[in-house]
C-alpha cells in the first residue's frame, strides 16, 4: 500500500494494543500519537492536531463515544474509528450514528487496520482541501460578507460589534433558517473568549427527560443507565460560550436549575453532590416571542431577564432583499467547490424568481434550494432548476412596503408617492405575468383569462416589459 503521511492518534486503556497499533501504524509511515484513556486523548487532540483519532469504545472514565464527541468539538472534521468488542454490534451501529468514521470489531487483522486508515486519511484531506478552497474563494469572512449588504443587516452587525467585547448575555431572536446561530458564532469570535470553546446545544432537539443531564451532565449511578460520569454541556463551555437555540422548549425544571446556574457560577452533576465553578457567557436564541411565553406562563420571567441583557433581532429574508442574490451568488460558489461543478450563475428568470419568492424557510432555505440546484444545472441555473412553488410568492408585507418606498431614484433624490407605486407595480405586473404565461405554456390568451385581463392589455403589457419565456414560444 502506498504510504500516505499521517498523525494518527490511538487511545486505549490496554497499552499492549496502543503499542501494537503504534507500531503498525510507524511501519506504514504514519506517526503515532499514543494516550492510555480518553483523557489523555483529549489533551492530544487539541495540542498535536492528529488527523485520525483510533480510539476503544470501552475505556474506564471518558470512553470512546465520549472522547468523540468532545474531539469533534474541537474539530468537527477529525475522523474518528471507534474499536469494539466482536459481540458488540449495538454500539458499533450507535457509533456510527452518532458521527463515527467506521469501526473495528476485535479481533482484526492488520491490512483491514491500515485499509480503514487510509480511507479515513484520504476523506481527511478531502474535506480540507474543500474547506482550502472554499477559504480562497471567500478568505476570512466579516460579519457584513456572511451575512449581507443589506441595511437591515448592517443594523445586525452593528449590535454583534456592539455587544461581543462585553460580557453580557445575549437573546437573539429570528425566524427559523435566518442566521441565529451564525449571529452567536460572530459573536463568539470577536469576543474575549473567540480561542476557548463554543458549544451550541439545540433545545428543541433533546428529550425534556435528557435535557438536565445533557446541559448539567450526571455522576455514575445518578439514574438507570448512568454507567459512568459525563460533563454536561454547560461545564464543556467553561471559559468560552453557551449557545442555547430555541430556548423556549427548555422544561420550567430545567429553566430554574439554569437560572441557579447563572446567579451563583456553580452547577451540581446529577446524583452529584460536589459543586463546580463555572465561568461561562450566554448566548440564547428563540423564534417564539419569549416575553409572550413569559406572560402564559411557559417561560420563566426571572431566567428571561437574566439571559435578556441585550437582544438582537435578525429579520427574514423576504424583509430583506438586497441580499438574496448576494447570498445566492455565495452559495452557488461553495457549492460549485463542494460537488464539484462550474455553473456560472443564475438566468434572469431564475434571479425574478428568487426575487419574487417569500422564502418562508430563509437562508438556510435558500442554502439548500441553490446548492440542488447546482447539483441538477449544466451551464447555468434557471428557474426551472430553483424549484420554487408559486405559493411562496405573497403580498408585500409592510416593512416590505416601507423598503419600496425607501428606494432613490434617479440622482439619488427621493422617489414621489406616484414614481414609487408605478416602480413597483411594474415590478408585480411583471412577475405575475411571467408565472401566468408559464403556467398556460406561454399562451397569453389563456394567460389573460387566468389574470383576468383582456388580450390586448396581457399583449401590450407583455410588449412593453420585454416578457421573454425560456425554452417556450409566446403564442396566441
Amino acid at each position: 500500500m502506498t504510504t500516505v503521511p499521517g498523525r494518527i492518534l490511538i487511545a486505549d486503556d490496554d497499552q499492549d494494543m496502543v503499542q501494537l497499533l503504534g507500531r503498525l501504524v510507524h511501519r506504514e509511515g504514519l506517526t503515532p500519537l499514543l494516550a492510555k484513556d480518553g483523557k489523555e486523548a483529549l489533551q492530544l487532540v487539541r495540542a498535536e492536531d492528529p488527523d485520525v483519532l483510533l480510539a476503544d469504545l470501552r475505556m474506564p472514565g471518558m470512553d470512546g463515544m465520549e472522547l468523540m464527541r468532545k474531539a469533534k468539538d474541537l474539530d468537527p472534521e477529525l475522523p474518528v474509528i471507534l474499536i469494539t468488542g466482536f459481540a458488540d454490534v449495538r454500539g458499533a451501529v450507535e457509533a456510527i450514528r452518532a458521527g463515527a468514521h467506521d469501526f473495528l470489531a476485535k479481533p482484526f487483522e492488520h491490512p483491514q487496520v491500515l485499509r480503514v486508515l487510509h480511507r479515513a486519511l484520504n476523506e481527511r484531506r478531502l474535506k480540507l482541501e474543500l474547506k482550502h478552497r472554499a477559504d480562497h474563494v471567500h478568505p476570512v469572512l466579516s460579519p457584513r460578507e456572511l451575512f449581507g449588504p443589506s441595511e437591515a443587516i448592517g443594523s445586525v452587525i452593528s449590535a454583534i460589534e456592539r455587544v461581543a467585547k462585553s460580557n453580557f448575555s445575549v437573546v437573539i431572536v429570528g425566524e427559523t433558517g435566518s442566521g441565529k446561530e451564525v449571529v452567536a458564532r460572530a459573536i463568539h469570535q470577536a469576543s474575549g473568549r473567540a480561542r476557548y470553546p463554543f458549544v451550541p446545544v439545540d433545545c428543541g432537539a433533546v428529550p425534556e427527560m435528557l435535557m438536565e443531564s445533557e446541559l448539567f451532565g450526571h455522576e455514575r449511578g445518578a439514574f438507570t443507565g448512568a454507567d459512568q460520569q459525563t460533563v454536561g454541556k454547560i461545564e464543556e463551555a467553561h471559559t468560552g460560550t453557551l449557545f442555547l437555540d430555541e430556548i423556549s422548549n427548555m422544561p420550567l425544571a430545567s429553566q430554574a436549575k439554569l437560572l441557579r446556574v447563572l446567579q451563583e457560577r456553580t452547577l451540581y452533576r446529577l446524583g452529584g453532590a460536589k459543586p463546580i465553578h463555572v465561568d461561562v457567557r450566554m448566548l440564547t436564541a428563540s423564534g417564539h416571542d419569549l416575553e409572550g411565553l413569559c406572560e402564559s406562563g411557559s417561560f420563566r420571567p426571572d431566567l428571561y431577564f437574566r439571559l435578556n441583557e441585550y437582544s438582537i433581532s435578525i429579520p427574514p429574508l423576504r424583509e430583506r432583499r438586497e441580499d438574496i442574490l448576494y447570498l445566492a451568488k455565495q452559495f452557488l460558489d461553495i457549492a460549485n467547490i463542494e460537488i464539484p461543478k462550474s455553473i456560472e450563475g443564475f438566468s434572469p428568470s431564475a434571479i425574478e424568481a428568487m426575487l419574487a419568492y417569500r422564502w418562508p424557510g430563509n437562508v438556510r432555505q435558500l442554502r439548500s434550494v441553490v446548492r440542488r440546484a447546482v447539483l441538477i444545472a449544466e451551464g447555468i441555473v434557471t428557474e426551472e432548476h430553483l424549484g420554487l412553488r408559486p405559493e411562496g410568492c405573497k403580498p408585500l408585507s409592510e416593512n416590505e412596503l416601507a423598503a419600496c418606498s425607501s428606494r432613490p431614484g434617479p440622482g439619488g433624490r427621493d422617489l414621489s408617492l406616484r414614481e414609487t407605486v408605478r416602480s413597483n407595480t411594474v415590478h408585480v405586473e411583471r412577475v405575475a405575468i411571467v408565472h401566468a404565461l408559464r403556467r398556460t405554456g406561454g399562451n397569453k390568451a389563456k394567460a389573460a383569462r387566468l389574470l383576468q385581463v383582456d388580450y390586448k392589455t396581457l399583449h401590450s403589457k407583455v410588449k412593453e416589459y420585454g416578457i421573454q419565456i425560456e425554452g417556450e414560444h409566446l403564442h396566441e
